[in-house]
């Protein structure tokens, strides 16, 4: 069963016409609104203009690496991004997943699993990340979070109060989790001199709460450059 039309686009990221030809026809088949955009720039530029429901990106564009164009969508942008690319080594795959993307794909490629993992990805994004308005207590990983209270218990039994400054921030990782969010992001839009790091230092001491290592961090990832990425998916009640 085909899916309907949406509203919102879906992108695709590719300078290899044949490539992006056949995955156009194939999004299209499945009743998918799709647009191409050969280089990099053009499609940032788009995207500022309209943001997309979910983007087909490969890494190996004319004007820039795709892990640049990845990484400058993330800082700005929620919305589903496959990597579809000849680039099949782990590394690349593991430095896409981190930097934020949600699946990653090799080409050559099947026409029904593109769809299947298309499919996926939209599905993860249809459901609202954000809290319903009446809910505040978030479950992510093996902890529990009471935001009006701002008590942090493990499944240990181990509870803790966190401070104000501290559960502002947590509230706001959880809020968009795995999404890069830049220093301003996670201050609320404030800009920052080049030499304030205290976002740094609230991230330092969060992980303190959260890490059992916080030099190895898993929840909290430092993405260089950019800001913070919280690895976890959260359910609120």
């Amino acid at each position: 069963m085909s899916m309907p039309a949406r509203a919102e686009p879906i992108y695709v990221v590719e300078d290899d016409a044949e490539v992006a030809r056949l995955i156009l026809t194939t999004l299209r088949k499945y009743d998918f609104d799709a647009e191409c955009f050969s280089a990099g720039q053009a499609a940032l530029d788009r995207i500022r203009q309209r943001p997309p429901r979910l983007c087909v990106l490969d890494l190996g564009l004319p004007d820039m690496d795709g892990f640049e164009l990845l990484q400058q969508i993330r800082t700005r942008h929620r919305f589903g991004l496959l990597i579809l690319t000849g680039r099949g080594d782990t590394f690349d795959r593991v430095t896409g997943l981190e930097l934020g993307a949600d699946d990653y794909m090799v080409k050559p490629f099947e026409p029904r699993e593109l769809i299947a993992r298309v499919r996926s990805i939209l599905r993860r994004y249809g459901a609202e990340t954000m809290p319903p308005q009446a809910a505040r207590i978030a479950e992510f990983a093996s902890w529990r979070f009471d935001t009006a209270t701002h008590e942090l218990a493990a499944l240990d039994g181990k509870r803790e109060t966190l401070s104000l400054a501290e559960a502002t921030l947590l509230k706001r990782f959880l809020e968009r989790p795995n999404q890069i969010l830049s220093r301003e992001q996670l201050l609320d839009g404030r800009s920052l001199d080049a030499l304030d790091r205290s976002i740094d230092l609230r991230v330092s001491r969060l992980r303190k709460h959260l890490e059992e290592n916080p030099q190895q961090a898993r929840l909290i990832r430092t993405v260089y450059g950019a800001g913070y990425l919280f690895c976890a998916d959260v359910h609120w009640t």
